[in-house]
Order: structure tokens, then C-alpha cells, then sequence
């Protein structure tokens, strides 16, 4: 039977929110009186949520599971679902319950208003701290700015697609993915449906400091030229600098101002340009970095164990 609606939810260590994401879930797509799915992507879970999934499939025929053979990360689980989805819409969301699926018939409204992608802006955000609130803030705003796609703000991955923005999502295989940018760099036509950003159900984040400063090397270098193009402002701000210095080092010393003997200031300008090229080759090594992961060529992910078609 044709699949109307697709639920994919990335999951890693969410042993004790599955059976309440899998009630809330299955309450919510039931008042729609479509058809649907729920796909459940394990990527390489430790604390029993594998099994939990698989017992879960077995119960509810909504239930598909796709079961990673080792964690890849969120992003390339995320992927699995695109891939696996049979529905023609597709909604992304976290098993956490931070986004409530309470929010998915507000998604589905726009969606058949005839808008193609339907993402979620978080309005309110309960449950987190005051620096997790700034330091997101502060990475949804660079982002937009400097990146050549205009990804929305204050938006994660939750979000509906249609489905033929999903076969387009699925012909791009890059390994270093930021799906928020890619949903956005497609294009079609899309809109935000404000929501209150629940507090977790249970566990713990699965997205510490250093992986919030991953995902945002990826959505820079992924999306933008930027980091690169400071080197060229730079070094035309130093050579500025210096066309101006060399006639007032020479009037001054010439006067026999102290401050301009010695080697002092050669080891200053010696050290800051130093550290600016240093700087400017961890730019570099990031986007070398990315052509290394493609030139690989290497899967995605790997599924030990995928839904039955």
C-alpha cells in the first residue's frame, strides 16, 4: 500500500524515550487518517535500543527499522532515513522528543498548501542552558551570514519534505553533510512553522561543545568560500599596514624615538604574521580535509540489518 507519511528518527543510546516517541508518534499519525510509517535508524546504539527497535517492529507493522552496524553519526542516520522513506513526505525528527510530533500536523498543513519543505523554527527553547541558547544563537546567525545558501534561523533538522525535494536530497552523497544546508540549498518552495522546542524526555544530549563546533565547521565549509577569502583581506591589511609603517618607522628613527630600535618590532610583526599563516593552513587543511573524505568514495553508512520492502 502506498505510504503517505514518513516519520525518520535518528537514534543513538535512546533506549528510555522509544516507547514514548513511539506512542506519541503513533497518536499523532493516526488523527491524520493517512497512511505512514515510522522509520527507526539505530546508528550503532550500545544501551539496548537496537533490540528495543527491533521489538518495536514487530509489534506495530508501522515501525521499519534500519540498523547501522557501528555508529556513523546523526547526519549520515538522517541520510539512511532519506533513503529507506517511502512516504511522499518525508518529516525528520529527534528521538529525544525535543521536537514534539505534536507539531507534525502544523507541517502537514503547510505542506498540502502545496509548500515543499516545511521546517520547524524554534521559537522557545525549554530545558537547555543559557550558554547551549547563546552559543546556537550566535552559530544560526554566522552561518546565514557568510554562507552563500541563506539556511533559515533557529532551525534544526526537524522538518517535512516532499518527496521529490527527497530524491533530490538522495543524489547528493558528499561525506561531510549538514542536512539543514542541504534541505535549504535545493531550493523549492518552502516556509517555517514556528513551535516550542521541548525540554528532553530522558538520557542525555547526544551533541556536546565539540560536536556543536563540528557541525559548524560543516555548515561553513560546506556552504562558503568565506574562511578562505579572509586570507586575501588579511594579507592586503597586513601589506597595507606595512606600506604605511615603513616611511613613519623611518621618520622616526631617523628622529631617534627609542620605541624604534632595536629587534623588538621585527619579532612582533615576525610573530603576528606567523600566527596568521598558521592560522590560515587549519583553513586550508579543513577544506583539503573534505576533498580527502571525497576522493575516498567510501559508503556513507553500512546497515547490518534494514526494513523489509
Amino acid at each position: 500500500m502506498p505510504v503517505t507519511f514518513s516519520i525518520v528518527a535518528p537514534i543513538y543510546n535512546e533506549l528510555d524515550n522509544l516507547s514514548e516517541l513511539h506512542r506519541r508518534v503513533s497518536e499523532v499519525m493516526s488523527g491524520l487518517k493517512e497512511s505512514w510509517e515510522l522509520v527507526m535508524v539505530d546508528d550503532g546504539s550500545t544501551d539496548g535500543s537496537t533490540e528495543r527497535i527491533l521489538e518495536l517492529a514487530k509489534q506495530d507493522q508501522h515501525v521499519r527499522p534500519v540498523i547501522f552496524a557501528r555508529n556513523f553519526g546523526h547526519e549520515a542516520a538522517i541520510t539512511a532515513g532519506w533513503d529507506n522513506a517511502r512516504g511522499e513526505a518525508v518529516v525528520i525528527i529527534d528521538a529525544d522528543l525535543q521536537d514534539p510530533p505534536e507539531v507534525i500536523p502544523e507541517l502537514v498543513e503547510k505542506w498540502r498548501e502545496g509548500y515543499e519543505v516545511v521546517y520547524a523554527v524554534r521559537a522557545e527553547r525549554e530545558g537547555e542552558t543559557w550558554f547551549k541558547k547563546m552559543t546556537a544563537a550566535l552559530f544560526y546567525r554566522i552561518v546565514h551570514r557568510i554562507t552563500d545558501v541563506k539556511i533559515p534561523l533557529d532551525t534544526g533538522d526537524f522538518r517535512l519534505m516532499d518527496r521529490k525535494v527527497v530524491e533530490v536530497l538522495k543524489t547528493m552523497r558528499e561525506r561531510r553533510r549538514f542536512p539543514r544546508g542541504m534541505s535549504a540549498w535545493v531550493g523549492f518552495r518552502q516556509i517555517g512553522v514556528p513551535y516550542k522546542r521541548a525540554a528532553r524526555h530522558a538520557g542525555v544530549t547526544k551533541y556536546p561543545f565539540n560536536k556543536m563546533v563540528k557541525l559548524a565547521l560543516n555548515g561553513i565549509t560546506g556552504y562558503s568560500y568565506f574562511p578562505l577569502q579572509l586570507a586575501t583581506y588579511f594579507g592586503f591589511a597586513a601589506a597595507g599596514l606595512a606600506i604605511i609603517a615603513i616611511p613613519v618607522v623611518i621618520i622616526m628613527r631617523l628622529a631617534g624615538h627609542g620605541a624604534f630600535t632595536g629587534q623588538a618590532t621585527t619579532l612582533i610583526a615576525v610573530l603576528f604574521l606567523g600566527g596568521v599563516q598558521l592560522i590560515f593552513l587549519g583553513i586550508l587543511g579543513e577544506y583539503l580535509g573534505r576533498i580527502y573524505d571525497e576522493v575516498k568514495g567510501r559508503p556513507l553508512y553500512i546497515v547490518r540489518e534494514g526494513p523489509e520492502q
